[in-house]
């Protein structure tokens, strides 16, 4: 879609936050089609589908303990803490010079087990739902059968015989990447010029076939679908349509809830839940925002947050053509230090989904991530990648807005969760400098 000076003035008329996105301010914007669960309808995933892909990880269990020994201690889960964050609470207190009621925990999938991002929750899912239908399906195995056997070399000879591809920015190729080399597949990451070199050799090094390209994330989805699909047993993990993805990393939730009733944290509504996702194509933070709301009904208030350079999912969503609108065509560059969040245009099958779930979307500038990010080293203890840091930005927009007072609901008594999306696996010399950076901020 081409848009030309005029039409967009039509447009900042009709969505006044257009004309602040343009000059890259940051934003907030509270979804008017937010809908009670009662009324929610026309979702392409249901709760049961929900059910059925925690049985998955279940199924699977025995597998990823045999090959990943750093999952023994959680029986084969990859799971991450929940971790209460009081000593950020006051820090990020003091940085915004406002106070925030209720309490803060941070969800740390920057630990996630294995591939150190949440991507890890979905990627890994959608292979090995494809790895267990090809075995399926050959009559390898049964679904009675213990599926340590997708750790034999008989497994990996066959996988061998198959293709896997996908399209992504960075953590989404990792995470892939290392679970289909894993099995045996053939695998191969096509990855935008915002992905870090670091998780280019990263891939290399476990066998993956790393494909580069000079333009943004929707280019390496395009060519690495076309590519991949043209193979004859070629299976494209496609960010910006797949279900499986979405169902992979709804199962969060689930989790979220045990973790939620150890801590003795109650979610009603005298105790609202509120959870701040950084958003990039939309599919992580739309799979946990849907499983969210089926676990904790209209108590929960799933809230995106992307970069200024990158709000294609806000884009997308406050103009009702989600995928059909990118941010370039606003004149926005999609360019941003946040690197996982570089992406122009939303996913389809994500923004559908969302669309009635989330209470807002809210944008943060790319200079501000750095800040955050070493404050939380300071306060934690916990070290993150930029695209990470995003979620802290949230609570303090949304509390300055009238959304507690609309949902009726009392913030003193809420809990807040910043998702921690991505950082485990960042080299010790980058992730220092991450921190330098957001040090020589604080200073100035």
């Amino acid at each position: 879609m081409e848009l030309t000076q005029q039409k967009i003035a039509e447009w900042t008329e009709t969505y006044p936050l257009l004309s602040a996105m343009i000059e890259l301010k940051p934003v907030i914007w509270l979804n008017p089609e937010r809908r009670d669960m009662e009324q929610v309808q026309g979702l392409p995933v249901a709760a049961e589908d929900l059910e059925e892909a925690e049985q998955l990880w279940q199924r699977f269990a025995p597998y990823l303990m045999k090959v990943f020994p750093e999952t023994v201690e959680t029986r084969g889960i990859i799971e991450s803490e929940l971790h209460e964050a009081g000593r950020m609470h006051y820090r990020l207190e003091a940085y915004y010079g406002e106070r925030l009621p209720g309490k803060l925990y941070v969800k740390c999938d920057n630990d996630l087990p294995v591939a150190g991002s949440v991507k890890a929750r979905g990627g890994f899912f959608e292979v090995l739902r494809h790895a267990e239908s090809l075995a399926l399906t050959e009559g390898l195995i049964t679904i009675r059968d213990s599926y340590e056997w997708f750790a034999t070399e008989q497994a990996k000879t066959f996988f061998r015989n198959f293709s896997i591809g996908v399209g992504s920015t960075g953590n989404l190729g990792l995470s892939i990447g290392i679970i289909s080399a894993k099995l045996g597949f053939r695998v191969s990451v096509y990855m935008s010029a915002d992905a870090k070199v670091w998780k280019k050799e990263l891939l290399r090094s476990k066998g993956v076939r790393v494909v580069e390209f000079t333009g943004d994330f929707s280019e390496a989805v395009t060519a690495g679908r076309e590519e991949t699909l043209q193979l004859p047993n070629g299976y494209f993990v496609d960010d910006e349509k797949s279900r499986e993805l979405f169902l992979g990393y709804s199962v969060a939730a689930i989790r979220l809830k045990q973790q939620l009733d150890e801590q003795e944290i109650r979610v009603d509504h005298e105790h609202p839940l509120f959870v701040y996702l950084p958003c990039g194509v939309g599919g992580a933070p739309g799979g946990i925002a849907f499983g969210l709301r089926h676990m904790f009904g209209d108590h929960v208030h799933p809230v995106f947050i992307e970069p200024t350079h990158s709000p294609a999912v806000l884009l997308g969503l406050m103009t009702g053509l989600k995928s059909d609108i990118c941010v370039q065509d606003i004149g926005i560059d999609n360019r941003t230090e946040a690197d996982g969040l570089a992406v122009g245009r939303a996913s389809s099958f994500a923004s559908t989904s969302s669309e009635q779930l989330i209470s807002g979307i809210a944008t943060i500038e790319d200079e501000e991530l750095f800040p955050l990010l070493s404050m939380l080293t300071e306060s934690e203890g916990i070290n993150i990648e930029p695209s990470a840091a995003a979620g802290f930005a949230g609570p303090f927009m949304l509390e300055a807005t009238d959304y507690a007072d609309k949902q009726g609901v009392d913030l003193e008594k809420a809990t807040h969760i910043v998702w921690l999306t991505g950082g485990a696996l960042v080299p010790d010399a980058e992730m220092e400098g991450f921190y330098r950076r957001g040090v020589e901020k604080l200073k100035s």
